[in-house]
């Protein structure tokens, strides 16, 4: 079984979300759209349409989006079966959510890290990755 196959997307904390975002856009160019992110989307030389995406977003210091983590970013990882996997690090001995999201843009759940990082599990519905 593969476990993570990519990056889906980097989630960070911010005092000032606002600030930060502008900071990003002035001295880096990020593109921020209205819902406070950017998509980041995937082409290479065989496939010059773009087949997914990687989503890089700013979060109000106080959600409660990462808890129980006390971090200030999460990182979102690809799989393929995350039902599958989520058992499989049951089995290891993971700290693993019982909560899982099923929506449009495919499934989500989460791990903890031995560090106490919250780490989100995405596995993209079929077909091509969703932008938002």
């Amino acid at each position: 079984m593969k476990r993570v196959t990519g990056i889906g997307g980097v989630f960070l904390k911010a005092n000032e979300p606002d600030v930060l975002r502008d900071w990003y856009r002035k001295h880096l160019g990020l593109e921020v759209e209205e819902w406070g992110g950017v998509t980041f989307k995937w082409h290479s030389p065989s496939q010059p349409n773009p087949d997914g995406a990687t989503v890089w977003s700013v979060f109000p210091a106080t959600s409660e989006y990462f808890a129980p983590s006390t971090a200030p970013f999460m990182v979102n990882y690809r799989v393929e079966d995350l039902h599958a996997l989520l058992a499989t690090l049951r089995d290891e001995g993971c700290d693993v959510e019982s909560k899982t999201d099923e929506s449009e843009f495919g499934k989500f759940g989460w791990v903890m890290d031995p560090e106490g990082n919250k780490v989100e599990l995405w596995e993209p519905p079929a077909g091509n990755s969703p932008t938002i």
